[in-house]
């Protein structure tokens, strides 16, 4: 069971990215079609994603653990932390990642890096404060199984895939408020029939990709936690750690202080505490847990 999980959230994950890039695609397309030329709207936004997305992709590790406010710890200072984070990185065949503590009382963690051998994990003092040993090496194997996965890396380029598409449409939406292109609308308006659907349909495009591509990177990032326990399982030979973790989080939901839009998905569990299903950026943890006793 746990290796058909891992095979089916693969698949759904590729599916879900493919989705992204056709968003982008749509909208420069919709751009194109709105101000007279498709070859130059898929072109220009092919070629702002081309510089957007390495700018974000190469600086976000940095830039998450300033957002948060993230201390890195010694050996000296957290002893049986870091033992559990390298016990759990020998059984995933991974370098010790570097590990860092977030004082803030909501108990939490957090993983980030765009290799495998050069992540870092993270842990809030609420959550070490209220976790023992067990219930700290399911965390650890949680976000150490985000880094074997890749899941930072495809994280934060979602997170930069979603910029580009929110930019991409507010150029649009200006532009639309400015009168470009009017006369090239109102001549193909005109004509009636094909003409003006197709500007109906680009306008559509245009104001709902921003909101599409949100709800595809929530799925994709509640797609990847199920993956990440189930891959945390398979380091530790001990579902019960992970369920002991999650059930002590449900019972003390709490909001991280300095946890932003951009960083929730990085999270072990939701950081602003319960939403509304569409708009979750993780599976509800009576789901993770139902699945874990399924294992």
């Amino acid at each position: 069971m746990l290796y058909e999980a891992l095979r089916q959230n693969r698949r759904r994950t590729a599916a879900l990215f493919v989705v992204f890039v056709a968003l982008v695609a749509a909208t420069g397309w919709a751009l194109g079609t709105l101000f007279g030329d498709v070859r130059a709207g898929l072109a220009g936004a092919l070629l702002f994603a081309a510089v957007y997305l390495p700018l974000t992709y190469f600086t976000a590790s940095a830039q998450v653990i300033a957002l948060t406010g993230a201390r890195e710890v010694t050996e000296a200072e957290a002893p049986e932390l870091h033992h559990v984070v390298e016990e759990v990185a020998l059984a995933a065949r991974l370098p010790k990642p570097k590990v860092y503590v977030v004082d803030d009382e909501a108990p939490n963690a957090f993983a980030v890096g765009f290799a495998p051998d050069r992540g870092a994990v993270a842990f809030t003092t609420g959550l070490l404060r209220i976790m023992d040993r067990e219930a700290l090496e399911g965390v650890a194997a949680h976000e150490i199984a985000h880094l074997h996965n890749g899941d930072s890396r495809l994280m934060t380029l979602a997170v930069a895939l979603v910029g580009v598409i929110v930019l991409l449409a507010d150029i649009g939406g200006r532009l639309l408020w400015f009168g470009a292109g009017e006369r090239e609308r109102r001549r193909r308006s005109d004509r009636g029939g094909p003409e003006a659907l197709l500007l109906l349909l680009a306008l559509l495009v245009l104001f709902l990709a921003p909101l599409a591509a949100q709800l595809t990177r929530f799925a994709l990032s509640r797609n990847r936690e199920f993956y990440a326990d189930a891959q945390a399982v398979n380091f530790t030979r001990n579902p019960r750690g992970l369920i002991k973790a999650l059930t002590r989080l449900k019972e003390a939901p709490a909001k991280v202080a300095r946890a932003t839009e951009a960083t929730a998905d990085l999270y072990f569990v939701n950081p602003f505490g319960d939403v509304k299903r569409w708009f979750r950026t993780h599976p509800p943890i009576e789901e993770r847990i139902r699945r874990l006793e399924a294992m």
